[in-house]
């Protein structure tokens, strides 16, 4: 670990108690947004920490209630611990507001809107209750109590339980950093999983346990007849294009009172400047702080009001805005959209804030293997003239370099509606949708934005392998793959098909291997990225340490394997598998949405989902065998292994691939800091409108 962290526990009542409801909105009223008052304290005044948490964990018999910090870099944990308890008094000192009640409690009749939005969340729901409460019609009672709950029992259950209150505390510090702890703190007795080399066990299950069956109505012994496939329905699509250029993607759907929509604009880390990776990335967080005439407080509370959420993010290929609400708040969130995206503040306070807790984010990923193995395996795969082959968020020496005015410079020349496009889903209809864009429509100019044209790497001749070492790591990283096709590629879906049975599923060949057959692994998947650029073929697990070599031997020769014939029933499974799956994989207004992103974004069809499944359908042994030989290359791929050096590295060279390569944790050479030229600039030679 390289960041500390204080996690504090209280003792707490039973599910379903008055005093249970209430302190479920206590978790709510200390930590969030940024009038709360653990916010004020460790956040903005203290500076102790970049985020907050709190909340109430509840359960049949008792529960606990929690509070957990992750320190700021250099930040000893008693000054946290300190700094709870000065929050706690300003609580005490400060009270509950109707408005704070009535912004908690509009959050969670969302919350609770989203969670039966889906055939297994109502399912899951409905039998929760009926486990718990005795009745699955106590869905209803419960969200009732919930929003039934005072002010005045909030502050009741808190006196009752935090304040003054015995609790269990306990700090987590990176090695050797003792004098970081919480004061009064003993060691905790850990009992670590002793991993020995060569005392490898086939788990596969050799023998059946007794047990006495429980009975049951049903003969479960039968195993039930397959039914009929079911027919796809693909939801009734409208779009249109506003005079700015801005393209409109919709869908109604008028189960629930919800609305959720998004303003996707192409480029995000692509638009960065090759020496200015991370600008996008702190550009959308620092424009959800605040609006020209709305301060950061001002603006989380209007959102916080109307029930609703709204985030901003940067990825590879785009930003996007994604907003959550009930029908009834639609045009009022979409308005504070608008806001965010026509009128950023530019607060110079919050973009310091920021900037500290994106340092921190990147220095808590640096000890993260699974952060370490992606961020390497991108620099393998696209080179270090390209910046898809930097982390989004950025390195620490160059968002240290980053100004405010880095910030305005890209949204000045980046952001327009020519380059954007807006979906919805929900109820809401398309007059309704068309008439609330009408002042986005008339504000939003578009302008020309160049875009980068990047040269992109070939797969390697002969496959190598790469090794970044993580010392005393119990487990390895394992990523396997090579640059092929994008998205918009005729191949893609067919290649995305012909995966599948090797590890597009729980059922693949990987999966069922190594974590079902060996136990080296919680699981182990393969796929093709989605990409407008090139994409990639990953093949990926984490592995126990003792068991990497015969992990990666495994990857290898089931991948060696696979360009072999495929079988007719295992054809026949994926079929199934991939065509039933389909009626529900667009049910909630989640999965909409991004039906409408994937369309717009790679401008396919409406009925794209349709031509996709007639793919699976008319899919051939031959045409299988096809796709496998021409995108299953185990022998020109990098095989990337993030892991403890003096245990496993030297045994990879048994994959035949020479002798492993040592990178370190930013993909670079042990000790080369050289890794590119800070002057350079792109080439923006290819521009689109």
């Amino acid at each position: 670990a390289r960041a500390s962290q204080l996690n504090m526990v209280w003792p707490t009542p039973e599910q379903f108690t008055k005093d249970a409801y209430a302190l479920d909105i206590l978790g709510n009223l200390l930590s969030d947004g940024k009038k709360s008052p653990l916010y004020k304290v460790l956040v903005k005044e203290k500076e102790l920490t970049s985020q907050v948490n709190s909340y109430n964990s509840t359960n049949a018999l008792a529960s606990k209630f929690y509070i957990t910090i992750t320190a700021n870099t250099g930040k000893k944990l008693s000054d946290i611990e300190a700094a709870i308890f000065e929050a706690f008094e300003r609580f005490e000192k400060d009270g509950i507001s109707d408005r704070d009640m009535q912004r908690v409690k509009a959050g969670i009749e969302t919350s609770f809107y989203n969670g039966i939005s889906s055939v297994f969340g109502k399912a899951y729901r409905l039998s929760w209750y009926n486990t718990h409460a005795g009745d699955p019609a106590f869905i209803s009672k419960d969200i009732a109590n919930t929003l039934a709950v005072t002010k005045e029992e909030v502050m009741a259950a808190y006196n009752k339980y935090i304040k003054g209150k015995h609790y269990v505390a306990t700090s987590f510090v990176p090695k050797g950093q003792l004098d970081m702890i919480a004061d009064n703190s003993v060691k905790a007795n850990v009992i670590e999983e002793e991993i020995k080399e060569n005392q490898e066990e086939n788990s596969s299950a050799k023998k059946r346990d007794e047990f006495e069956k429980t009975a049951s109505k049903f003969d479960r012994s039968k195993e039930p007849e397959i039914g009929p496939t079911p027919s796809l329905t693909i939801p009734t699509q409208w779009s249109e294009k506003l005079a700015n250029g801005l393209t409109v993607f919709g869908i109604e759907q008028t189960e629930l009172p919800m609305v959720q929509f998004s303003v996707v604009l192409k480029g995000g880390k692509l638009l960065d400047y090759i020496d200015k990776v991370g600008v996008a990335n702190l550009m959308t967080d620092i424009m959800m702080e605040g609006t020209k005439n709305k301060t950061p407080e001002q603006l989380e509370e209007e959102i916080a009001l109307l029930g609703s959420s709204i985030r901003m993010f940067t990825d590879d290929e785009d930003i996007t805005v994604q907003a959550n609400a009930l029908s009834r708040n639609y045009e009022a969130t979409l308005k504070l959209v608008e806001e965010i995206l026509l009128e950023p503040r530019w607060d110079e306070e919050e973009f310091a804030r920021i900037k500290t807790r994106t340092l921190n984010t990147i220095k808590q990923r640096e000890a993260n293997p699974n952060s370490i193995t992606a961020n390497v395996f991108d620099k393998l795969l696209y080179g270090d003239d390209n910046v898809l082959g930097q982390p989004t968020i950025g390195l620490t020496e160059v968002v240290e370099t980053i100004t405010i005015d880095d910030l305005k410079d890209y949204y000045n020349r980046n952001f327009s509606p020519s380059i954007a496009n807006f979906h919805v889903t929900g109820n809401v209809s398309k007059m309704q949708v068309m008439n609330s864009l009408a002042s986005i429509d008339k504000n939003w100019a578009a302008q020309e934005v160049k875009f980068p044209n990047y040269s992109m790497k070939e797969a390697p001749d002969k496959s190598k392998v790469y090794f970044v070492d993580v010392p005393d790591a119990k487990q390895s990283v394992i990523n396997i793959g090579y640059l092929t096709i994008p998205r918009t590629s005729a191949d893609y879906y067919p290649a995305y098909v012909m995966n599948y049975k090797l590890g597009g599923s729980f059922s693949g060949s990987l999966n069922l291997i190594l974590r079902e057959e060996k136990g080296y692994t919680y699981g182990a998947r393969s796929g093709f990225r989605a990409s407008t650029e090139q994409g990639a073929f990953v093949a990926s697990s984490s592995v126990r340490s003792n068991v990497t070599y015969e992990s990666a031997k495994i990857f290898k020769e089931e991948m060696e394997k696979y360009r072999d014939p495929i079988s007719n029933d295992d054809l026949e499974f994926t079929k199934n598998a991939l065509i039933k799956s389909n009626p529900r994989r667009f049910e909630t207004l989640g999965s909409l949405l991004s039906m409408l992103e994937t369309r717009s974004m790679y401008k396919l069809p409406a009925d794209y989902i349709k031509t996709e499944e007639n793919i699976v359908k008319d899919m051939t042994v031959e045409q299988h065998k096809k796709k496998k030989k021409k995108y299953i290359k185990p022998d020109q791929m990098y095989y990337l292994v993030t892991g403890d050096k003096k245990t496993q590295m030297d045994r990879l060279k048994g994959l035949g691939f020479g002798k492993p390569i040592e990178l370190d944790r930013y993909g670079n050479p042990p000790g080369d800091k050289s890794s590119k030229d800070n002057d350079k600039r792109i080439n923006l030679s290819r521009s689109k409108k």
